[in-house]
């Protein structure tokens, strides 16, 4: 029998790594970088791993966030009436929101390294993602009218809507017609950006859902305010590029 030599024998192609799933992430902000994107690659490593489509990532986030945020909406009124521990209600928030934003991270970052992106999947991605948003702001909502029953209905309803600029512009930024009003990456301006990072938004809810419930139609007010600022800011800004020649 002849023992083949090194240079003959069969070479293992090592798989793609943790760093290598990072390296695709499309940014999101300071804190989402630094956290969410990271779990987001070593979930898409445990995916690759398992031969899991990008969309299955997609439709898990979609459930898990759609289920804490039900779960929230149905403890509003008993964390209200002091009949739950608002704790609890709050720590699943935020173990919950972060891991299906973790899992909307990662989705994109397999599709990216294994070459499995598709127009389809970019799609299902943003359709799963309003589908998620809209629960998460529908908990919100539905904690801050439980926890002060004269929560004016156009508070909510401007609230509802200006979230989705957030939504609408990160769309926009992606394609041959994407602009940013600021570019500048130095720190002080990223922690200004933390205001405007999902990662972060998620989790400063979800502490104050654990520890100041009543808290809740403050965040809901002040991130009316700055939503609306911003999309006041992007449609000057927009209008100023239109009108460049």
């Amino acid at each position: 029998m002849t023992t083949p030599s090194p240079a003959t024998e069969p070479r293992t192609v090592p798989g793609p790594t943790v760093a290598d799933f990072y390296a695709t992430n499309r940014g999101g902000g300071l804190f989402s970088e630094a956290v969410s994107q990271r779990i987001g690659a070593r979930i898409a490593l445990w995916a690759y791993r398992r031969r899991l489509a990008p969309t299955v990532l997609t439709v898990t986030n979609l459930g898990l966030g759609c289920l804490v945020s039900f779960a929230v909406i149905a403890a509003a009124e008993p964390v209200a009436d002091g009949r739950v521990w608002a704790w609890p209600i709050g720590v699943l928030a935020l173990v919950g929101w972060q891991i299906a934003y973790a899992l909307d991270c990662a989705d994109g970052q397999l599709a990216r390294v294994t070459g499995q992106a598709s127009t389809a999947g970019a799609r299902m991605d943003v359709l799963c993602d309003v589908a998620s948003q809209i629960a998460l702001v529908a908990a919100l909502a539905a904690t801050a009218e439980a926890q002060v029953s004269a929560t004016p209905a156009w508070l909510l309803a401007a609230f509802a809507g200006t979230w989705m600029v957030n939504l609408v512009t990160s769309v926009m930024q992606s394609g041959p017609q994407a602009a940013s009003m600021v570019t500048s990456r130095s720190l002080p301006v990223r922690v200004v950006k933390l205001i405007r990072d999902y990662g972060a938004i998620v989790a400063l809810a979800a502490v104050v859902l654990t520890v100041a419930p009543q808290w809740t139609i403050w965040l809901v007010g002040g991130f009316t305010l700055v939503n609306a600022g911003f999309l006041a800011a992007s449609i000057v800004f927009a209008g100023r590029q239109s009108l460049r020649p």
